[in-house]
C-alpha cells in the first residue's frame, strides 16, 4: 500500500499555510515533515493532530492505494 499526501499540501494552500507553519502548527518533528513530503507511512496520531490544525477529516489530507505488486 502507498500513501499519498497530494490532499494535504492542497489543504496548507487553501489555509495559506506553508509547511514550515504546518510541523510547527502540529508540533511534528522535521523528519516527519521530510516523511509526509516523500509520502511515506507516519503515525496516525500525526495524521489526526494534522486534522485537528485544518479541520478536516482524514481522507482529506491523504489517500491510500495499492500499489502495482499486490
Amino acid at each position: 500500500m502507498l500513501a499519498c499526501y497530494n490532499k494535504l499540501w492542497k489543504q496548507c494552500i487553501d489555509h495559506q499555510m506553508n509547511k514550515s507553519e504546518l510541523a510547527k502548527a502540529v508540533k511534528m518533528s522535521p523528519s516527519t515533515l521530510a516523511k509526509l513530503g516523500k509520502n511515506e507511512v507516519v503515525s496516525l496520531d500525526v495524521l489526526m493532530r494534522i486534522c485537528k490544525v485544518l479541520h478536516c477529516d482524514i481522507g482529506d489530507i491523504m489517500e491510500v492505494t495499492l500499489d502495482d505488486d499486490n
